[in-house]
This record gives C-alpha cells, sequence and structure tokens, in this order.
C-alpha cells in the first residue's frame, strides 16, 4: 500500500533546529527539496505540509509543529483530514537504540520511550504506523538521554547521520509505492 503522509518528527523552532530530536525533520526537509517543494504552515494540522505528487499518487510531507511530546495531534489532524489510514504512514524519528549512521524500516510496535512516537500511537489509536528510525547513538545513561537528544551531535555523528538520510532518501521510491519489503532490504542489508 502506497505511503500517503510521511510525518517528520521534532522540535519546531531555531533553538532546536540542529539537535539530535530533529532528524526526522532532518530526512522530510530534504525529501521536500529534492522535489523542489516548500513545507507551508497549515494551522488546522499543527504543522508546516507539502503535496508530494508522485507515480503512486499524492502524499503529505509533514513537520509537526507541536512539541515532540504533543507531535500525535499534528499526525492525527492531516491523517484524518486526508482519510489515511494507520498503514499508509511514515513517521521518520531519531532512534537511540540505532549508532548515528543506522537507519531501519519498520512497522508497528510500541513507543520504546519516545515522547514522539507515544502521542501519535495515543492519538491515532493504533500502533500500525510505519517508522523510519534515523540512529542518533545513545548516551549510555538513561539519566542524560533527555539532554543528549536535545543537543546537536558531534561533527563525525551528524556525517553518519547526513549519510543514513542519504541512502533513505535513495529508497524513496520504493518506500512511496508501498513496497517496504525492497526498502527495508536495501536499507538494512546495503544491497
Amino acid at each position: 500500500m502506497p505511503i500517503k503522509l510521511i510525518a517528520g518528527l521534532g522540535n519546531p523552532g531555531k533553538k532546536y533546529e540542529s539537535t539530535r530530536h530533529n532528524a526526522g525533520f532532518w530526512l522530510v526537509e530534504r525529501l521536500a527539496a529534492q522535489h523542489r517543494l516548500t513545507l507551508r504552515k497549515e494551522p488546522k494540522f499543527h504543522a508546516l505540509v507539502a503535496r508530494l505528487d508522485s507515480a503512486s499518487g499524492p502524499a503529505w510531507l509533514q513537520l509537526p509543529q507541536t512539541w515532540m511530546n504533543e507531535s500525535g495531534s499534528a499526525v492525527a489532524a492531516l491523517a484524518q483530514f486526508h482519510k489515511i489510514g494507520a498503514d499508509e504512514i511514515l513517521v521518520v524519528h531519531d532512534e537511540l537504540d540505532l549508532p548515528p549512521g543506522g537507519v531501519k524500516i519498520k512497522q508497528g510496535g510500541g513507543h520504546a520511550g519516545h515522547n514522539g512516537l507515544r502521542d501519535i500511537i495515543e492519538k491515532l489509536g493504533a500502533p500500525d504506523f510505519w517508522r523510519l528510525r534515523i540512529g542518533i547513538g545513545h548516551p549510555g545513561d538513561r539519566a542524560e538521554v533527555a539532554s543528549f537528544v536535545l543537543r546537536p551531535p558531534r561533527q563525525e555523528e551528524a556525517s553518519l547521520i547526513s549519510e543514513a538520510i542519504e541512502k533513505s532518501l535513495a529508497v524513496w521510491p520504493s518506500i512511496a509505492a508501498g513496497d517496504m519489503e525492497k526498502a527495508m532490504h536495501r536499507l538494512h542489508t546495503g544491497a
């Protein structure tokens, strides 16, 4: 089934734009730029939004302008308005459990402590949306996670995260078409 909504997670504002928690924003911003699209403020969706037309039909790019912990309000508002099912949504987010440069796609599951995912699951009423997980690494101590995700990555980490985003964009046609098996195979094996 083709993906009809790609929501990149992050926190709005200059203060947060270069922080690890905004890895989802970075991918969606690059996808928009690649297709020469401008993400425009859509107050009813609490987000910056652009329409991406592809062979698989239209898809909406979204950067929620709520705080990370309230991402579900934006994702649910757009999904409900356009009648998009959970299995037609791809949420792009930072992932502590993958090293910088790691990237994985999966469908469903829990939130693993990620407050953005927690809120989306709650507001959609379903956990079975797709997730594109961009590795940012882990600080090694759970007590340091909150400050870690709200700091910019070190230069070498930033390069690896950027490479993971490029790998993800390279499989975008498969993702757009809903051929997640092909996208996963290429991302997870490098083939």
